[in-house]
């Protein structure tokens, strides 16, 4: 099989994504959190929240640059499309270990079959198999039907509420108590990584695509592609707000917008600059680092030694020097750290997990 094409600025980016994934997933406390590294309580959108859907328009950059010179080099269509849905099927498989080992060891109420890594396995899926059968022509007609026909459907469910929404109506009555959030009092329920949600992700994992292909033939585009995405996002948000629980279309444009002038701005200081790769030893093992951490936490929070560190390290010995949101912050990148070291020694060796 011909190799892939491969950009250091892609996989530095990918890398800082991962890295601010456990800065904001792993806070000392919940309780002591700096705002802009909190999600939006509902409307609106914070620095955390554009990690995610940075994540998924790599990801669609990395099918651009992986998957597609294979189909112009002629590979058969048809192994390409198991070699997708396998790693996909990988992709799915470990977020739902991931849930059942948080069910296991939190002694959760019930199993959760929605998350992070499920919803990178779906859109993988879906968007490598654009990659593989559809022309960039079809590839933007699907764009434009997800965004609006995803954001029609939100309208016409008549509230964009907490709870009361579409989205969240559909996913309550698929899944009901086994969704992130369930009131059992009122029946309602929610979870940001839901099945209709996924519509509005896809179409940012398929944004991706489209900007591998910008920075494989022409990634002096990519720039003027986030003002014209920023703007539209900016626009549609005065009628369907950015909202990251329902991954709405505006905040697909909005994000997507950041993630294209990222994307470009990666490439001119470390492909064509040869600035360093800040970030590449994360962004080679992405989904093992992600995974791996998150394994960690889980472990550490059932035998209570996450609490233990915070209380007699971070929070006794931090708090005094910088508030208690400054301790929090510093256990969080230590975390990052240690994670980091792992990584270095792997790319060191040229060990690359292939999930």
């Amino acid at each position: 099989m011909n190799k892939a094409i491969r950009y250091a600025s892609v996989d530095a980016l990918r890398g800082i994504t991962v890295a601010a994934m456990l800065l904001v997933n792993n806070p000392g406390s919940w309780s002591h959190v700096y705002a802009p590294l909190l999600h939006s309580e509902w409307n609106g959108c914070t620095p955390t929240d554009l990690v995610f859907p940075f994540f998924l328009v790599i990801v669609g950059v990395s099918i651009a640059l992986g998957v597609v010179p294979r189909v112009e080099q002629g590979s058969d269509r048809g192994a390409l499309t198991r070699t997708v849905l396998i790693r996909a099927g990988r992709i799915l498989g470990l977020g739902l270990l991931l849930h059942f080992l948080a069910w296991w060891w939190l002694d959760l109420a019930h199993y959760r079959p929605w998350g992070v890594l499920q919803r990178i396995g779906l859109c993988f899926a879906a968007a490598g198999m654009a990659a593989i059968w559809l022309k960039p022509r079809l590839q933007w007609l699907c764009i434009g039907v997800l965004l609006t026909g995803y954001a029609a459907l939100l309208v016409a469910g008549g509230s964009l509420e907490p709870w009361l929404n579409l989205s969240s109506r559909v996913d309550t009555s698929l899944f009901g108590a086994l969704l992130y959030q369930y009131d059992p009092a009122t029946g309602h329920g929610h979870d940001p990584e839901g099945l209709m949600s996924t519509l509005g992700a896809l179409a940012s994992t398929l944004l991706g695509l489209r900007a591998g292909a910008l920075l494989r033939q022409r990634p002096w585009r990519l720039l003027p592609a986030a003002v014209l995405l920023l703007i539209a996002g900016g626009l549609w948000a005065q009628w369907l707000p950015l909202n990251k629980n329902l991954w709405t279309s505006s905040y697909v444009l909005w994000t997507g917008g950041w993630a294209f002038a990222g994307l470009w701005l990666a490439h001119i200081l470390i492909d064509c600059r040869q600035w360093p790769a800040l970030g590449r030893r994360f962004g080679v093992n992405a989904i093992t680092a992600y995974a791996g951490s998150s394994a960690m936490v889980l472990a550490m929070m059932a035998t209570g030694s996450w609490g233990w560190l915070w209380e007699h390290l971070f929070n006794r010995w931090l708090t005094p020097l910088g508030g208690a949101q400054f301790a929090s912050l510093v256990m969080a990148l230590s975390f990052v750290a240690i994670w980091w070291l792992p990584m270095a020694w792997m790319d060191r060796r040229k060990i690359y997990l292939k999930i």
